[in-house]
């Protein structure tokens, strides 16, 4: 069945975060994904107004499809978001923006779609191992909070991306002061999750308890300003706030790689680590990832790369229409 035939022309593609949404458009079969924006979240109130907003922008162009990702659950017609404001109903949303269909996918589940078409210039590698051919692939990414998600292949071949709500697992602790930092957030959370260490949220978290440890007064800063002070090795608590979060990430992600299976590889993307740069491949984060007793040897054979391809989830939502988009 070839585009046309699927029902339209143009059709529109979202990615939804805590923070920002993205939107694109693609004109059809192998043509580029354009138009792309990025809005404030807290610039509105829900996604019809934000996608409103953006097809103001992009001149009113005639949407009969979408694709939108967001990072939250997709369980039921109600969604409310985990990490932002944004309450809205699918179908109502749908009828505003006059389209005869609004799909819906988590936000890694869109990433995860978007895998099987990333090349080689797309990923960067940290550490040893090689994939194993259509073994599962695990799906992680700290932004504004922790996604997770996972690809494995069906009996007839196929990808099939699976969704989840991995960065709400239990955050595993690994040496002393890891247990130090976790009974600061238990102080301050009933549960703490990954995600409660591993984003941008996260960062702060780890900041905080940091200081608290070393019987210093956190400054109010932004996850920005950590970042920048621990690169810059000029702030001992935002220095070690950064090498925990590599470290609990390649726990983290070790655990999905065991718990999954994943010898097609570890994939790593999210706002976070991208910020990170270069210092991310020289973390500790591979060395928590192998860290795993009596299957080191296993571990260091799974691969884990980042993801460097531009707006991978706007990617997986193109596909999931049935359309595969031009890449530069």
């Amino acid at each position: 069945m070839d585009f046309v035939q699927m029902g339209g022309s143009t059709v529109l593609l979202g990615d939804i975060g805590g923070t920002n949404a993205r939107f694109a458009l693609v004109h059809g079969e192998h043509e580029p994904i354009v138009q792309e924006r990025i809005l404030s979240t807290g610039d509105y109130p829900d996604l019809l107004a934000a996608a409103q907003a953006y097809l103001q922008e992009a001149g009113q162009p005639v949407i009969r499809r979408a694709c939108v990702a967001i990072a939250n659950p997709i369980d039921g017609d109600v969604l409310t978001m985990t990490n932002n404001h944004w309450q809205f109903s699918v179908e109502a949303t749908r009828q505003a923006l006059g389209l005869d269909s609004l799909l819906m996918l988590n936000d890694w589940e869109a990433v995860a779609m978007a895998a099987p078409a990333l090349s080689v210039r797309d990923l960067a590698q940290i550490g040893p191992g090689e994939p194993v051919p259509d073994a599962p692939k695990g799906l992680i990414g700290p932004g504004t909070g922790l996604g997770v998600s996972s690809l494995v292949r069906s009996r007839r071949g196929d990808w099939v991306p699976i969704a989840g709500e991995g960065g709400h697992v239990s955050l595993s602790p690994t040496c002393e002061r890891d247990a130090d930092i976790l009974r600061v957030l238990w102080r301050q959370h009933t549960h703490v999750s990954a995600e409660r260490a591993v984003s941008g949220m996260g960062l702060l978290n780890l900041y905080r308890a940091i200081c608290l440890l070393n019987g210093t007064d956190p400054e109010p800063l932004e996850v920005a300003q950590v970042t920048q002070r621990g690169l810059a090795a000029s702030d001992v608590a935002c220095e070690e706030a950064l090498v925990c979060l590599c470290r609990f990430l390649g726990n983290t992600a070790a655990n999905l790689a065991l718990t999954l299976g994943a010898r097609g590889g570890i994939y790593i993307g999210g706002g976070v680590v991208d910020h990170l740069g270069d210092y991310f491949a020289q973390s500790g984060f591979r060395a928590a990832f192998e860290a795993k007793g009596r299957f080191e040897s296993y571990m260091k054979r799974i691969p884990t790369y980042v993801i460097r391809a531009h707006q991978p989830a706007l990617i997986g939502c193109a596909m999931a229409l049935g359309v595969t988009p031009l890449r530069p």
